[in-house]
């Protein structure tokens, strides 16, 4: 697997891209609603697509965000 991992946003359809080899797809896992995992011939991780990646980035940020403030409050 390669080292160069690259990201592509696809603006008008809300599609983030990671690349994380150059090898060409062989199959593809859907591991969620909207994210999908592209594999190798040998069933490795060479890439994933993420739908509606603008939603998912705030959620995932959010979710984040309130979860080390809570853990601060609960220290405090």
């Amino acid at each position: 697997m390669s080292d160069k991992t690259r990201m592509i946003y696809f603006e008008k359809e809300d599609v983030l891209h990671i690349l994380l080899s150059e090898e060409e797809e062989a199959g593809s896992v859907e591991i969620s609603p909207n994210i999908t995992v592209e594999l190798n011939e040998a069933g490795e991780m060479i890439g994933v697509e993420i739908l509606h990646a603008s939603e998912f980035l705030k959620n995932a940020i959010l979710e984040s965000v309130q979860g080390k403030l809570l853990l601060e409050k609960m220290a405090a």
